[in-house]
């Protein structure tokens, strides 16, 4: 008999990290997978799964002017509730911290359905920041059945707070899955670039970078410009009003910059494969960046992802003017602290990641049909499982299960 998973998706990154596991759990006939998009991210949701030929099964279209967060989370759980009662699943998986997953993951919790967090472990530390996804995504956790943390350092978190190591599961993050499948194309970025130009990507989205810290973080990218009349500059522009009005009445009328609508993601892609720097304050630019050999620097005050930092490929610059601008100036003149940081290097996973997460579904919801001798060693524990993401394990906390 099937086994039916009903998998969550809101917003374009969530897409983009659970393409790889939707198309993995549909190419099983032992799995019967359906999709669940709450569309938290309306039209770039719709761009990401069309990228990856993927159609929900079920779509809740539940975002309204002007909605807030607990207008958002109110509606998803009503709506969620009818939604599993007419699914039946057998269980539940969703990514990321977004409100479609802190809402999913207690709708699952009502219910009494397992459910399975892909990229748990992720902490800043604070609670604030990033708001609310710190607290989403702590809160999560308390409810999930399998964490698939995307690396030996956030699978070592979810241990010292007292999560079964049973639980937890090093797999990678499916992101570089998903990068590998569309770099592979090599589609390009469909925008009029100057080929004698350095290009310089930029995106900015985080809420807590609205108002002043935007304002000085686009000071230092119009000081940049200035200084350098070979780089031109790409900004995607995110849909919020906070972040469009800043941007447009900053960059309108420079020539180098080109401000365009959200890009698919084969063309970002394709833009990050262009790009000679990276500038962003976007989570997910972070793991997939170093694996294209680009250096990084994160327009935030902290991150959750101190893996490639440690690794120095990416560098927390946080939201000064100053400090910003003469980051990416010292990267720009010095040929060797650029080279130092281009450095083709994944801390995130080797391009595996779903295959790892279905086996462990195998391997739980299907006890008598899995009986391939492959999957007993890919359950194997290792001390060496700090190798699949290029992490010392400097924690003292017992590892969790090796997924190799």
């Amino acid at each position: 008999m099937k086994r039916k998973i009903l998998c969550t998706i809101g917003t374009r990154p969530e897409a983009i990290k659970m393409a790889p596991v939707i198309r993995a759990l549909q190419a099983d006939a032992d799995f019967d997978c359906r999709v669940l998009a709450t569309g938290q991210h309306r039209q770039m949701l719709d761009q990401v799964l069309s990228v990856f030929g993927i159609t929900p099964d079920v779509d809740l279209d539940i975002m309204q002017p002007g909605q807030t967060l607990t207008g958002l989370t109110g509606r998803l759980l009503l709506r969620l509730e009818e939604v599993i009662a007419t699914e039946k699943p057998d269980a539940i998986l969703a990514q990321g911290d977004t409100t479609t997953v802190l809402a999913i993951a207690l709708a699952a919790f009502y219910e009494r359905i397992p459910f399975g967090h892909v990229e748990a472990g992720l902490r800043t530390g604070n609670i604030a920041n990033p708001f609310p996804e710190e607290m989403n995504r702590v809160v999560a956790s308390h409810l999930t059945r399998w964490h698939f943390a995307p690396t030996q350092l956030a699978a070592n978190r979810l241990l010292a707070e007292g999560y079964d190591g049973d639980s937890v599961y090093v797999t990678g993050n499916t992101v570089i899955d998903a990068l590998y499948n569309v770099a592979e194309r090599n589609l390009g970025t469909g925008l009029n670039l100057d080929p004698e130009r350095r290009l310089l990507l930029v995106t900015l989205h985080r809420r807590e970078n609205f108002g002043e810290p935007l304002e000085r973080i686009c000071e230092a990218l119009e000081q940049l410009m200035a200084n350098n009349p070979d780089l031109q500059m790409v900004l995607p522009v995110h849909h919020n009003p906070n972040v469009r009005q800043v941007v447009h009445r900053r960059f309108r009328d420079n020539e180098r910059v080109v401000l365009c609508e959200p890009l698919d993601y084969t063309a970002f892609v394709g833009a990050m494969n262009r790009a000679t720097l990276i500038m962003s304050d976007s989570g997910g630019v972070q793991e997939e960046a170093p694996a294209l050999g680009k250096p990084v620097l994160v327009l935030r005050e902290t991150t959750e992802r101190p893996e490639a930092v440690t690794a120095g490929v990416t560098r927390l610059v946080g939201t000064q003017t100053e400090a910003i601008r003469s980051a990416a100036q010292d990267l720009l003149d010095d040929p060797r602290a650029y080279a130092a940081m281009a450095r083709r290097e994944s801390p995130y996973g080797d391009g595996k990641a779903a295959s790892r997460i279905l086996a462990i579904l195998r391997r739980d919801l299907l006890p008598k049909i899995s009986a391939d001798p492959l999957e007993a060693l890919l359950f194997a524990k290792s001390p060496s499982s700090t190798d699949l993401v290029g992490v010392s394990n400097g924690s003292s906390a017992t590892s969790a299960p090796a997924i190799q």
